[in-house]
């Protein structure tokens, strides 16, 4: 029925009589044809049906029809007093998104009446209109403190009428909330420099600095209702829920800065490198990658708290760089390490990050003599030789001494790589950023060696890793680890030379991040034929590039009075990033200045060369920039 007409086969089933009237016209046709007598008796039989026809279009049909109607109109009334007081929120609306009809439960929510209700209040994406289809449109909406999945679809083409649902689902989202605040979160607290801190403090009162490190510790863990346990005398392990983790991560993790307050005598303030992994499918697999991210921690240097989940990998605290280890236990177990991967592979493959500077490429011939050092063959992989590297690298290339595959293209080692070959990267650990980063994918043994802090992009299949934040350059890593190498190893002038001249490069002429060790690292080379005064002469520069540089310079301004921001043009220079990054080290000279940052254009892309001498640690500011290393 559509209003009060009956339709269909509804109808039909009334009209079935009228169906009759042609079959009694050509049964009389045919029996009068063989009966005049008995065609007499049908037509009477006719006139007796077409009275009752007559009867019942005229009286019982039409009775029949309005009971029909009556029992529809009923139906509808009960389907409308159902709606009315259906718990569910229901409205429909117009075409401009203003309530036609809305039932109890819809009513009870619209704080000025329905007259005053627009469906953009409670959907703000509606305030530009309803959509123009068919399909449902599903948004989850907060309206009067409570959580709904609202439902709009389209309900009539010619009247433009839209029907809104609202499903409550406060109480699901809350259920859901409670059982992830619930969650169990796995973490390690290592306290960094518990020799040095212990020894820097008097022998009677080093079991006191330990209790009040250990109490800190263990009250800061307990207001967030987590299970602390001591595993070994500066190792911890902590078990708490979800919930105490987001309050931990609001607090920032203020333990790292409260712990160094401690003082009773002690030289050394104390760090703590602190990991927490959640939401993996087991507690086991929490373990684990709350362990990898202790280690991420301790290679950026430690004095920070990681925050693992599959999803993301967030850092909190790492101000401070790393202190200068004085003992080279580790450089020596290092050397020897990569020395027994070197005597099993056949050859060895060695490259830095993309548009490698002096740094990359002089701990690239640092490995390449230790490779040759037990006759293995050895290929630096380079694809671009910038401006600032053609002359030294022309120096090896017009060099009878050195084969001319020394230096080779990403496409020739792809074809070199093999299951006898190693991949050795060096200053740099991120795989995005090395010069290859196929070779890595294929690579079975991967050693890799740098200075800079690990992000939460590492590159996970490296057999040996040798990561020192407080050294000032790979090249020093490498002239450290030479000296372990091999009691052989014999290094060439030119190759001291290049390898002191990635020192010279990455502690600006010895003036930044430059240690004791470095000093060493620089008298090892020194003492193997490295000559300065070439040295230098490596570093000078075209005037195109000092015009640039002193541009960038000169047109610096400053941002909040301690910021020195600059721009470098490219236009005409061959290593713009080079200049640029030049030109900070020259704005941290001004006084006043903390950080500076220059901005180069270069290959449709942005480069941002920063730098900072002790307040400010430029690297969390990278790292915010997907940056940093």
């Amino acid at each position: 029925m559509d209003d009060g007409k009956i339709q269909g086969k509804l109808k039909q089933s009334l009209q079935w009589p009228l169906y009759l009237v042609p079959l009694l016209i050509v049964m009389t046709c045919v029996v009068g044809m063989i009966s005049p007598y008995a065609a007499t008796a049908c037509v009477i039989v006719d006139l007796f049906y077409a009275g009752f026809l007559a009867w019942w279009m005229l009286s019982w049909r039409r009775e029949t029809e309005g009971e029909l109607v009556d029992y529809a109109a009923g139906f509808r009334k009960g389907q409308l007093k159902q709606m009315m007081n259906l718990p569910l929120p229901y409205a429909v609306l117009g075409s401009s998104g203003e309530t036609l009809w809305v039932n109890i439960a819809f009513e009870k929510l619209l704080p000025y009446g329905e007259d005053a209700f627009h469906v953009s209040n409670m959907i703000p994406s509606m305030k530009k209109g309803l959509p123009d289809t068919d399909e449902m449109l599903t948004e989850h909406i907060r309206w009067e403190g409570r959580a709904y999945e609202a439902q709009l679809q389209k309900i009539s083409d010619t009247a433009e009428m839209y029907s809104l649902f609202l499903f409550d689902e406060t109480s699901h989202l809350e259920t859901l909330t409670e059982l992830k605040e619930q969650r169990s979160v796995v973490g390690q607290v290592y306290i960094d420099n518990y020799e040095d801190a212990m020894s820097s403090t008097e022998q009677v009162r080093q079991s006191l600095l330990a209790a009040l490190i250990e109490r800190k510790i263990s009250k800061y863990f307990a207001n967030y209702d987590a299970q602390i346990r001591k595993t070994e005398k500066d190792k911890f392990s902590v078990f708490l829920h979800y919930k105490g983790l987001q309050a931990l991560m609001e607090d920032r993790f203020s333990i790292l800065e409260d712990v160094k307050t401690v003082s009773i005598g002690n030289d050394t303030a104390v760090t703590l490198s602190i990991s927490m992994a959640t939401n993996y499918p087991t507690l086991e697999e929490d373990n684990e990658h709350a362990r990898n991210a202790m280690n991420l921690a301790l290679g950026r240097g430690g004095d920070q708290a990681i925050v693992k989940t599959p999803d993301d990998t967030k850092f909190y605290g790492g101000k401070t760089q790393r202190q200068e280890q004085t003992t080279r236990v580790k450089a020596r177990v290092k050397a020897q390490a990569l020395r027994e991967l070197m005597l099993s592979r056949d050859h060895v493959l060695i490259m830095g990050h993309h548009m490698p500077d002096m740094d990359c490429f002089g701990a690239a011939v640092g490995i390449y003599r230790a490779a040759k050092t037990l006759d293995k063959k050895a290929h630096i992989v380079m694809d671009e030789v910038t401006s600032s590297l053609r002359p030294i690298v022309s120096r090896f290339r017009n060099n009878p001494d050195y084969p001319g595959d020394m230096i080779i293209r990403s496409e020739a080692a792809k074809e070199l790589l093999d299951a006898g070959a190693m991949v050795v990267v060096v200053d740099v650990n991120r795989p995005s950023y090395t010069e290859c980063p196929a070779l890595l994918d294929r690579a079975g043994t991967i050693v890799v060696l740098d200075h800079h802090r690990q992000s939460g992009e590492v590159i996970r299949k490296a057999t040996l890793s040798y990561i020192e934040p407080y050294a000032s350059s790979a090249s020093e890593m490498v002239a450290e680890v030479l000296q372990y190498f091999s009691e052989d190893m014999k290094i060439r002038p030119i190759e001291a030379e290049t390898i002191y001249a990635g020192i010279v490069l990455d502690t600006n002429n010895f003036v930044a991040k430059a240690g004791v060790r470095t000093f060493e690292a620089a008298a090892f080379l020194r003492r193997h034929g490295a000559d300065v005064t070439r040295v230098r002469k490596l570093f000078r520069e075209r005037l195109e590039d000092t015009q640039a540089k002193a541009a960038a310079v000169s047109g610096a301004e400053k941002y909040r009075e301690n910021y020195a921001l600059g721009v470098c043009d490219g236009a005409g220079i061959e290593s713009p990033t080079v200049v640029g990054a030049q030109a900070a080290n020259e704005l941290l000279d001004i006084i006043g200045v903390k950080a500076s940052f220059v901005f180069t254009e270069y290959k449709h892309k942005v480069y941002i060369s920063a730098r900072s001498i002790d307040e400010v640690n430029v690297q969390l500011i990278m790292e915010r920039l997907g940056g940093g290393g």
